[in-house]
């Protein structure tokens, strides 16, 4: 559950929360209700394993829901007139090449609760996205990860 803090997301980051709330609230509880319904017909629920899994996935759903909620009641958009190409910040396209592999990457910083790796969209709570926080085109940053220590040049900022 998400604290107290306030939730920063994109504006698309935004939109994708409320898609998901809008899912979980119209078909996700339909659906399990609906499961507890027919689990219910099979009978005594005491042992009834269909009962007690709807009912695990309807306390899965109701949290998910009062999960997005608060961070949608906490959520300060970054309002794309506020990322700048000068420096590294949230909402922020950095290209930064790798100078131990010389390899090139590009990962868009965004608040930890729209971080999706896979998508090359990284928190600027984790510590890639800490350490490129602040940078400007042409910094070369060290950043200890894991697995080592990654050797970054901050190549372009786009937004």
């Amino acid at each position: 559950m998400i604290n107290n803090r306030e939730v920063i997301l994109t504006y698309e980051g935004l939109v994708k929360l409320e898609k998901e709330l809008e899912e979980f609230k119209t078909v996700k509880r339909k659906e399990v209700a609906e499961r507890i319904k027919q689990a219910l017909a099979f009978g005594d629920i005491s042992e009834n394993s269909e009962y007690d899994e709807a009912k695990n996935e309807q306390a899965f759903v109701e949290g998910r829901i009062a999960t997005l909620e608060n961070m949608l009641k906490k959520a300060k958009v970054i309002d794309d007139e506020d990322i700048t190409t000068d420096v590294v910040n949230i909402g922020s396209i950095v290209t930064v090449k790798d100078l131990e592999f010389d390899d090139e990457m590009e990962y868009t910083i965004v608040g930890s609760a729209e971080a999706d790796p896979m998508d090359l969209k990284i928190s600027n709570e984790s510590p890639v996205g800490r350490s490129l926080i602040g940078k400007k085109a042409g910094d070369v940053v060290e950043i200890m990860v894991p697995d080592g220590m990654l050797k970054y040049e901050v190549i372009s900022i786009t937004k």
